[in-house]
């Protein structure tokens, strides 16, 4: 869902740089109350696997089209969404600067889209709605799919209005639509099936991670350190292992 900046006009492109760096403020001045030695680690190394997965795309059968993970939702259940917003604008900055992936005119519309949209509103009004009954496996995943799907939607209609009005579409509104929102369906279903393998593999090893980043308290004494080195191994393999496996068709965007 990386916008280039060819599909943003220099006044939406200022725009939306102004409301996430809004939203980052505000992030940044929330974030104090739960910032602890242990929070910034798992910041890093949650970062490092969002990045690593956003970097393979998977085919989306029968389309032609493929697709790659958000990450927002994972973010915000692991690390809360002040600290998931603001790990994943430092994500895509470095994407934008050291890979050419976005560009710095969109990199305002980038975060927004995929930070945004799940850290402030798809997680705390879907997700903890679901678990606001407890944790189990079954929930985990719907709630997980779901969110993801929803908060996927409302990133991608972004990308829409984005274009619209910056005037660098030639399809008319209701054909972009259309194009976009079916196929980022499909990619927020597998996103969410991903966020449910790591959220339960993380609930069952230690639970007070979520239940502090939910809350918005520090991780204070709770030992993280396996977590952090196996999520570490999951990134190094994801990077570097699933590279190979890598679909090269064009992703949801380039596609619609």
């Amino acid at each position: 869902m990386h916008m280039a900046d060819a599909l943003i006009s220099p006044i939406v492109g200022a725009t939306m740089w102004v409301a996430t760096a809004g939203v980052a403020a505000y992030s940044i001045k929330r974030i104090q109350t739960e910032m602890d030695e242990k929070k910034i680690p798992l910041m890093g190394v949650m970062g490092a696997f969002i990045f690593a997965s956003q970097m393979i795309n998977f085919a989306i059968p029968g389309t032609g089209s493929s697709g790659h993970i958000g990450g927002g939702l994972i973010l915000a259940i692991l690390l809360g969404p002040y600290a998931g917003f603001l790990t994943m604008a430092s994500v895509l900055t470095i994407q934008a600067l050291f890979f050419a992936d976005g560009g710095l005119l969109a990199l305002g519309s980038n975060v927004f889209n995929m930070g945004f949209f799940t850290c402030f509103i798809a997680y705390p009004l879907i997700y903890k709605g679901f678990m606001k009954k407890g944790y189990t496996t079954r929930r985990i995943v719907l709630a997980s799919v779901l969110t993801a799907i929803i908060g996927l939607q409302m990133g991608a209609f972004g990308v829409v209005l984005e274009t619209l009005f910056s005037g660098k579409t030639e399809l008319p509104f209701g054909t972009f639509v259309l194009l976009m929102q079916p196929i980022h369906l499909a990619i927020g279903a597998i996103e969410g099936l991903v966020t449910a393998a790591v959220v339960t593999y993380i609930w069952n090893s230690r639970p007070e991670i979520i239940e502090r980043a939910s809350s918005g308290e520090a991780i204070g004494n709770v030992t993280i350190k396996k977590v952090v080195a196996r999520l570490v191994i999951v990134a190094v393999l994801t990077g570097v292992g699933l590279s190979w496996f890598a679909s090269s068709n064009p992703d949801g965007l380039e596609w619609a």
